[in-house]
């Protein structure tokens, strides 16, 4: 993109592309209907779109700053490690249960743990991992941001000729993209470990048997794939939860109201994203 990352670019673009600039109406000023409620909709992803386009030319021309970036990957991924683990190793333990059952009937055990390791590359683990950092990080940028609003601390950022997309959206940005595909790694390791617990449990399996299939199973392309639907996910849960922060109404309940929009939009795009990317990258 040379026209955005050129220097003089930035002025040109910023009143068209500038989501701080654009219309902050919310749901009150809705006009009523269902075709007026999409087409704002419609409206909020071009300029989420609009965010992402500058957040791009800033990190290509190195315009962020590698300590606020590291500091936002900690809260991002260092802090989301825990839940993220034990919601991912609670499902490959159901998904475990299930398939055990199921192939100790049909007297396939031996594919059982590959069948446990495939839905949780392909799958559950990105899936899974951008829910709960959307849940729990995403919900906190955006009422970080939010309050930022409210306490005309970004007013401040400006007044001090301090970029606030610069400052405060591209580490977040880059923290949600680097974070979350390796936590979707590591989500491939706890679901894994999860139905081995319930191999170890079950009659039908035992540990030998479970990990027999995965080897010749599980290919390479599964788990890169799975970590690339979760660089797509960072991007969605970064992009969403920072701009409904800074588009906020400045104040209290409209705060709530931004964090509560932020997530179910994520959960909605993130499942989105996940059919399209499934089709993309699994057409074979």
């Amino acid at each position: 993109m040379p026209f955005l990352t050129s220097p003089r670019a930035r002025p040109i673009i910023l009143p068209v592309l500038e989501p701080l600039h654009l219309s902050e109406s919310s749901e009150e000023d809705y006009p009523p209907g269902f075709f007026a409620r999409a087409g704002y909709t419609l409206a909020m992803f071009g300029r989420i779109v609009a965010l992402h386009l500058i957040v791009l030319s800033l990190i290509v021309r190195g315009r962020f700053e590698w300590g606020l970036a590291i500091a936002q990957m900690a809260t991002v991924g260092v802090a989301s490690l825990p839940i993220v683990a034990l919601t991912l190793i609670f499902s490959g333990m159901v998904i475990g249960y299930h398939v055990g059952v199921q192939a100790g009937q049909l007297g396939v055990s031996p594919l059982a743990g590959w069948l446990v390791a495939e839905t949780m590359c392909r799958e559950l683990s990105p899936v899974m991992a951008a829910f709960v950092v959307s849940a729990r990080s995403g919900s906190a940028m955006t009422a970080e941001l939010g309050t930022m609003k409210a306490t005309e601390q970004i007013d401040a950022l400006r007044a001090m000729a301090v970029d606030p997309i610069q400052y405060l959206v591209v580490p977040r940005y880059i923290a949600g993209v680097v974070m979350l595909p390796l936590l979707a790694f590591l989500g491939d390791v706890f679901g894994t470990f999860g139905g081995y617990i319930m191999a170890c449990l079950s009659p039908q399996m035992n540990s030998h048997v479970y990990f027999a299939g995965i080897p010749g199973g599980v290919s390479t392309w599964d788990i890169v794939a799975g970590v690339l639907k979760a660089v797509v996910f960072g991007m969605i849960m970064s992009l969403v939860c920072a701009y409904q922060g800074l588009t906020c109404r400045p104040d209290s309940e409209r705060v709530g109201h931004a964090v509560l929009t932020a997530v179910v939009y994520c959960i909605v795009l993130v499942y989105a994203a996940d059919v399209v990317l499934t089709a993309i990258l699994y057409h074979g």
